[in-house]
């Protein structure tokens, strides 16, 4: 009997959990999951992973279609594409016949034969920026609440990169911070990737977008307008090339992120800073 390929594997395991949320949190988890014998220190990377998938669980995003509360078509084909890669390059590392199907399944593969903070965000960036481009026709049919959210969280996943990749991009002068503070294994990303405390545990939301950002705690401020966005242009140009997906560059508009976003609704992106976000511009200058 011929062996199944680590494509046909990843698809059989992918199609298994796909109508059942806590299974493809369960398959998520165990892709870390190896024998003590081969493991290189995997198990670390799950935190972040299991934090940003926990997240859409409890909003229910990942919720059948048919489920009496459905979940969303476009976090369900992104949560998706991210088991699928990872199920794949797991079925390679360890004896499946197969080649890579697609540049972010080899990416996994070389995170799985060299465990580093940018391995890791190289694989898990390269799937969902990936996702993202395969998918925007679903992200159209979002909610104007949930488009600017779907662009916060690529920009944020985006800089979470940069970080510990290239930490003067993303930090300036105190590009000698970036790495320990963006290393998933250190619990730092949940600053960049959960979105609970503005976001409630429901799915849809609706199109009113202004008290989701005056709910925006102090540092996500910061973050967002004093830091992240004077430097987008840069971070999405950076992004495209490293991740080898030239297609960042159109979701960027003008310091606008637009990913089903209509580029000339400008203010949400660009609201008037704060005290500490002013500061933290002049603090880390992008010249």
């Amino acid at each position: 009997m011929v062996p199944r390929s680590a494509s046909e594997i990843a698809q059989a395991r992918v199609a298994a959990v796909r109508d059942d949320p806590n299974a493809r949190l369960a398959l998520m988890r165990a892709s870390y999951r190896v024998p003590s014998q081969l493991d290189r220190g995997y198990l670390p990377y799950r935190g972040a992973a299991t934090a940003f998938m926990k997240w859409q669980l409890r909003r229910k995003l990942l919720n059948p279609s048919e489920s009496s509360s459905p979940g969303s078509p476009w976090w369900r084909a992104m949560n998706e594409r991210i088991l699928y890669d990872g199920s794949e390059a797991r079925a390679l590392a360890f004896g499946s016949p197969g080649a890579p199907s697609t540049p972010s399944v080899a990416a996994w593969c070389e995170y799985i034969s060299k465990p580093s903070a940018v391995s890791w965000y190289r694989a898990h960036n390269m799937s969902v920026a990936s996702a993202y481009l395969d998918h925007e026709h679903l992200a159209t049919k979002e909610s104007r609440v949930e488009r600017f959210f779907l662009n916060l969280v690529l920009m944020r996943v985006l800089y979470a990169h940069a970080l510990v990749a290239a930490p003067r991009l993303a930090l300036g002068r105190l590009a000698p911070v970036g790495r320990p503070l963006g290393d998933p294994r250190l619990g730092m990303t949940g600053i960049f990737m959960s979105l609970s405390r503005v976001l409630p545990d429901r799915y849809p939301l609706g199109d009113d977008l202004d008290p989701y950002i005056e709910a925006e705690h102090r540092l996500a401020h910061v973050l967002d307008v004093g830091v992240i966005v004077p430097r987008v242009q840069a971070l999405y140009d950076w992004s495209a090339a490293e991740l080898a997906l030239p297609g960042l560059r159109r979701l960027l508009s003008d310091q606008t992120p637009c990913y089903a976003w209509p580029p000339e609704d400008t203010l949400p992106w660009h609201p008037p800073p704060s005290r500490a976000a002013r500061l933290a511009m002049k603090l880390l200058p992008t010249g």
